[in-house]
Parts: C-alpha cells; sequence; structure tokens
C-alpha cells in the first residue's frame, strides 16, 4: 500500500463499500467490502474506456443499489453500480464537463460543477428508470460566483461547501424537499409523497416521484406523477400495464418502460408466455427476433409473418429478409384465423392468472 496516492478522489468509502482507484491503470477501480475486505460481487473489478479522474459511493439504501459516480479525464460524469453478479452493469453518462462532485450524507442526491453551473441530480437513478425525464429532476444555478477552479468540499444535509481557488469557502443551500421525498420513498409512504408533491408544486419534484415510483413498481403514484408532469403518453402506457391479465405480463411491461427490454422478454418466456414475448418484439418492429423465437417455441410463426407483411405492405416496401422468405414460401396468411389465436392465448392468460390467485369464494363456480 503507498499511502501517498490514497486521496479524497482516489479512495471513496460507504457503511457497506470501498472503492480505490487503480495507480497503475487508471480507467480500473477496486471495489471490495468494508466490513471483509473481499472483494465486491463476482470480484470483477470495474473498467471504464478511459482514465478516471475522481470517485465517489453513494452513502444511503440498500448494498445492492449502491452506485459509484465518476468524473474521466473527458470530464464526463458517469454512474454505474457496483454488485457485478456476471453480466456487465452498463455505465451511463450522466453529465458532460463536469470538475468535480459530492453526493449526499442523508440520502443519494448528487451534486457537481459543470462548465458554468452548479448542478443537483435530486434523482440520479432516474437514467436506468426513464432517461426522458432526468432534465426534469435537475437543480441548475450559475456557477461564475465561485471564480476558476472552484473544488466541492462536502454535501451535508441540504448545504454544500465550495473552497474556491483562492481558498475561501462559500456555502450553497439547496431546496430541503427532495431529501425528505427520498424518505418517504425509502418507507414506501407514497400518499405522503404525493401530498408533499402537491404541497411544494414543482416540476422536478413531480418528475423525481415518477422515476421513484417506477423503480419501486408502484404504477398508481406512477400515474399521478407523470400526469402532474404532462407526460400523457406515459399515463396512457400505465394504464395499459395496469389493464394486463397476469403479473409477469405487467412485470414485463414496466420492465420495457424503463427500456430493459430482454429482462422484459425473459420474464415472460420463464412464465410460460412465449406468444406475449414474441408480440412484444413485434412492437418494437424487433422482426429477427420475434421470427427466432416463434421457430424455437415452434408457436405463431404465421402470426410473424403476417404482422411483418402488413408491416411492408404499410410502407410499400418488399420483403428482403431471407429468413422470412424461407418461411413464407407457400404458406397464405389466414387473419381470422391469426386472430382466434391471438383471443385465445389472451385468454389462457387470464385464466391461468385467476386460477392462481386463491379465490374468495370458494364454494361458487367460476
Amino acid at each position: 500500500m503507498r499511502t501517498d496516492i490514497l486521496n479524497a478522489q482516489t479512495v471513496s468509502l460507504s457503511n457497506d463499500t470501498i472503492a480505490i482507484k487503480d495507480k497503475a491503470d487508471e480507467k480500473i477501480i477496486f471495489l471490495f467490502e468494508a466490513s471483509t475486505g473481499k472483494p465486491l460481487g463476482d470480484g470483477k473489478l470495474l473498467s471504464h474506456k478511459n482514465e478516471i479522474l475522481e470517485i465517489a459511493l453513494d452513502q444511503k439504501g440498500l448494498t445492492n443499489d449502491r452506485k459509484i459516480a465518476f468524473i474521466d479525464k473527458n470530464r464526463d460524469l458517469c454512474i454505474t453500480s457496483v454488485k457485478r453478479f456476471g453480466k456487465e452493469e452498463q455505465i451511463i453518462k450522466l453529465g458532460t464537463m463536469v470538475h468535480t462532485l459530492a453526493w449526499s450524507d442523508t440520502c443519494n442526491i448528487l451534486c457537481g460543477l459543470q462548465d458554468t453551473r452548479f448542478t443537483v441530480w435530486y434523482y440520479p437513478n432516474t437514467v436506468y428508470v426513464d432517461r426522458d425525464i432526468l432534465p426534469k429532476t435537475l437543480y441548475e444555478r450559475d456557477a461564475s460566483e465561485f471564480s476558476k477552479n472552484p473544488h466541492i468540499v462536502s454535501f451535508v444535509g441540504n448545504q454544500v461547501t465550495i473552497r474556491r481557488a483562492d481558498g475561501s469557502l462559500i456555502h450553497i443551500s439547496i431546496s430541503p424537499y427532495p431529501a425528505i421525498l427520498h424518505e418517504y420513498v425509502s418507507s414506501s409512504k407514497w400518499e405522503d409523497a404525493v401530498r408533499l408533491c402537491r404541497f411544494v408544486k414543482e416540476q422536478t419534484m413531480w418528475a423525481c416521484l415518477a422515476a421513484m415510483a417506477v423503480a419501486n413498481r408502484d404504477m398508481t403514484t406512477a400515474e399521478i406523477a407523470y400526469a402532474a408532469i404532462g407526460e400523457i403518453d406515459k399515463v396512457q402506457y400505465i394504464n395499459s400495464i395496469k389493464n394486463l391479465p397476469s403479473k409477469e405480463s405487467k412485470m414485463a411491461h414496466i420492465l420495457m418502460f424503463s427500456g430493459n427490454i430482454q429482462e422484459a422478454e425473459m420474464v415472460l418466456l420463464q412464465a410460460g408466455l412465449v406468444y406475449q414475448a414474441i408480440q412484444i418484439n413485434i412492437n418494437l418492429y424487433n422482426w429477427e427476433r420475434a421470427l427466432e423465437l416463434a421457430v424455437k417455441y415452434k408457436t405463431h410463426v404465421d402470426t410473424v409473418l403476417a404482422y411483418r407483411q402488413k408491416f411492408l405492405e404499410t410502407f410499400g416496401k418488399q420483403e428482403t429478409n431471407k429468413r422470412y422468405l424461407q418461411y413464407a414460401e407457400g404458406l397464405e396468411i389466414d387473419w381470422e384465423k391469426i386472430k382466434a389465436k391471438i383471443e385465445m392465448e389472451i385468454t389462457k392468460e387470464r385464466e391461468r392468472s385467476s386460477s392462481s390467485q386463491p379465490s374468495k369464494n370458494i364454494g361458487l363456480k367460476h
């Protein structure tokens, strides 16, 4: 151990995790359990494509949800999960031209000095849930008063301390309401969270609540929050999710809502809902995968071909995909038959869903 290379930029500590930047290869971060010193997760190192300048672990929440934020040599601010089992965790860019960063000590709110602005990410996990509304969850103010090369010293409660180049300290207070919202959500007090947002009447609060609700699978609260920020298309989609017959379908569409297409497909296939897995690929125009599933499970090949044909006719195109030409050879599309098959699949899913729930009226016939 060389203690001379350990400083606030190269080491970060939370109550369960230690992160240390590698001195030999500055693209790598070592992650350890704080209590045992063992490598975290499956022992894989966290590797980035560029050299890393500064690292910071979030301070609150469960170990499985622990996130690390870092600034690379291009001054991009990135965030990723520290728990890494098998699958490669995605590193997502949160901002550009970031010079210094800090996590709040009371909740997972992140702040940074970004070019000429002081920026606060009230709910950084929004990037994993709904990236479209991330700009609505930010607080920004002019940072020109901090002169050149300022540095964030601490972020305690709702107060950020910044040291200017001349050594003087400046204290900035941010809104206390996002921290209260984090507290309500971590305790699953959704009604209190909605009441708080109605009291504060700020778009940033509603946007944070929308992302938090989707992350915690509370679609009723998500619907209220999305309606408050005018995301009507998402409100309609959430309504359609609530009307789905089985919990697996609901879970899959919530995952799709967050952009996790492969996970959504996996949930449906594990539940034996093959048609529904094929249908989500058709809806996303993922034609190769839709046909691959249909052929693999020997079902609904004609359904996939029919939707593909309809899609091509709409745009006045001819079929050029060799696999589709191969399976379409000698096959006649019968929409009535296909619609009947789809109806049967939906009925089967409804029946399966109702039979898996214990009936309250045991003596009555269904």
